[in-house]
């Protein structure tokens, strides 16, 4: 199942202000649970990180960790992915590793306790 594309201005905001992330020196990720039964993806890049060619490169980059990785996310968050400065020098297989390794561990996680909380009360 492919994610949807999140364009909209207030989705973003959302996932900063009332979500949650995992951070590396490239990216951040953020993470919020949506109330669909798909996941939404959103890419951001500031202009911190570089000329419009470079940011490109970086949206390019970062999704194609993401897409790699898509099958292991749980079903229903929104997903926003902010490049920091550093992701002009790193590879996809390196932000991929990240992805696998620490942003679906930390969202599944997560995921479970609110799982468990909700059938105690």
């Amino acid at each position: 199942m492919k994610a949807v594309v999140l364009n909209e201005n207030k989705d973003f905001l959302a996932a900063y202000k009332r979500g949650s992330f995992v951070s590396s020196r490239e990216i951040v990720v953020y993470y919020r649970r949506n109330k669909f039964k798909f996941n939404r993806f959103g890419i951001t890049t500031g202009k911190k990180v570089g000329n419009a060619v470079v940011r490109n490169r970086c949206r390019r980059i970062i999704r194609q960790a993401f897409v790699e990785n898509e099958h292991l996310f749980p079903i229903g968050f929104d997903i926003v992915i902010m490049a920091r400065p550093p992701c002009i020098e790193v590879k996809s297989t390196q932000l991929s590793k990240f992805i696998r390794c620490q942003a679906v561990a930390k969202i599944k996680k997560g995921n479970q306790k609110s799982d468990v909380t909700k059938r105690v009360n």
